[in-house]
Order: structure tokens, then C-alpha cells, then sequence
């Protein structure tokens, strides 16, 4: 299991520092991108995120939730291991995004809330490399983990058959609930509170590894 640490449990008044301070332990960076439009919080956007590129090495999940991914997609400075991850519900023909991230030289992936049915991704599944299931509704870090996402990370795995997707899952991932998360069948757990919200960040982050041995 891959660990994914959400810059929005950070401290934003040292946010290099706080993402340096656990690079070296963990394997990718999360970045909730909000607009206060399609989710009701705002938080950062390309300037902040492309500031980062530069002085961190390990890829980015740049998560769009916002309106209008298409005008925004292009900003971000991307790495070719990076993600960059749209809302399928702010796009109801998604082909010209699926195409705009590719212009990007990064990776694309898909996401949905928790009431979307996992049918609305299945015909795009060909065009994606990371599907991100969302285990809290979307717009606030430290949430309750939603049971039901269990059940939506196997039923994804079977949509997703042979193909080459990893899954991810973000929203109230802790000690308790990663392990359930990575027998369901994720490959990425997304957590931020559980991280940053920790005095000891190293301890934090080996207690999550060790709960999905």
C-alpha cells in the first residue's frame, strides 16, 4: 500500500517544510484543489502546488475539485509520474478532459463522491491510470471514514479487471481503517489528519504501514 499524505492537513504557513519533513517516508503527495464552488471550501491552486514541483521529488495526485477542471488542468507544472484527477460529475462528456491532461505529459485519473454509482467511470476506465474513491464527501480533511467504501473499492476492483489502474482512497483513513482499505483491494491510501495531525510523523506513518501487513 502506498502512502499519500493530504498537504490540507498541513500547516500552510510552512508548507514545504511540513511536506519535506515526511517526503523521504512516504511515496506520493496529495493535493485537494478546491474552488468553493463545486465543493463548499477553498484552499490552493496552480500557483502554490507548481511552487512545491520544483522542491520535492516524489510524484503529485493533484485533485481538481473544482468546476471547470478543463480551464485549470493546463496551469499546473506536472512531472510524467504525476496525476492529475477530475471529477466525473463536473464533466458530462469527459473525452476533451481526458485529452487535455494527456497534452499535460502527466497521468490522468477519475474520481467520484460517494453518491455517484462507480457506472458513470466504467466507460472511461480505458483512459485513466488512477481512479480515486472518495471515502468522506468531499471538501473538509479529518472526516469519519464512510463504511459503504468498502464494498465501492471491491466492486471497483472487478470493473477494473486486468487493467492497469491503481486504486486510491481518500477520506478518513487512519490506523483502524487502512487496513480494512488495502484487503478491499486499494493501492494508495490518501491521509491527513492521521499524518499531520501527529506529533511524531514517522511513528504515524509506521503504524499505518504496519496496519495493512
Amino acid at each position: 500500500m502506498k502512502l499519500s499524505p493530504s498537504l490540507l492537513s498541513a500547516d500552510f504557513s510552512r508548507l514545504l517544510d511540513e511536506a519535506l519533513s515526511v517526503e523521504p517516508l512516504v511515496d506520493r503527495f496529495h493535493w485537494d484543489v478546491m474552488d468553493g464552488h463545486f465543493v463548499p471550501n477553498l484552499t490552493f491552486g496552480p500557483p502554490v502546488v507548481n511552487a512545491l514541483r520544483s522542491k520535492l521529488r516524489i510524484p503529485f495526485d493533484i485533485h481538481l475539485m473544482i468546476d471547470h477542471p478543463e480551464a485549470y488542468a493546463p496551469q499546473f507544472v506536472t512531472q510524467p509520474d504525476d496525476v492529475i484527477l477530475f471529477h466525473i460529475e463536473t464533466q458530462p462528456d469527459p473525452s476533451r478532459m481526458f485529452d487535455i491532461i494527456s497534452e499535460c505529459e502527466t497521468r490522468c485519473g477519475i474520481t467520484l463522491k460517494p453518491g455517484t454509482a462507480l457506472e458513470a467511470i466504467e466507460p472511461y476506465l480505458d483512459r485513466v491510470s488512477m481512479v480515486l474513491v472518495m471515502s468522506v464527501e468531499p471538501g473538509f480533511g479529518g472526516q469519519a471514514f464512510l463504511p459503504e467504501s468498502l464494498s465501492r473499492i471491491r466492486s471497483l476492483k472487478k470493473l477494473i479487471g486486468t487493467r492497469d489502474i491503481e486504486i486510491s482512497i481518500d477520506g478518513g483513513i487512519n490506523a483502524e481503517t487502512i487496513g480494512p482499505v488495502a484487503q478491499a483491494g486499494a493501492n494508495i491510501a490518501v491521509a491527513g489528519s492521521a499524518i499531520f495531525g501527529m506529533p511524531d510523523r514517522t511513528a504515524a506513518i509506521q503504524r499505518l504501514r504496519e496496519a495493512c501487513l
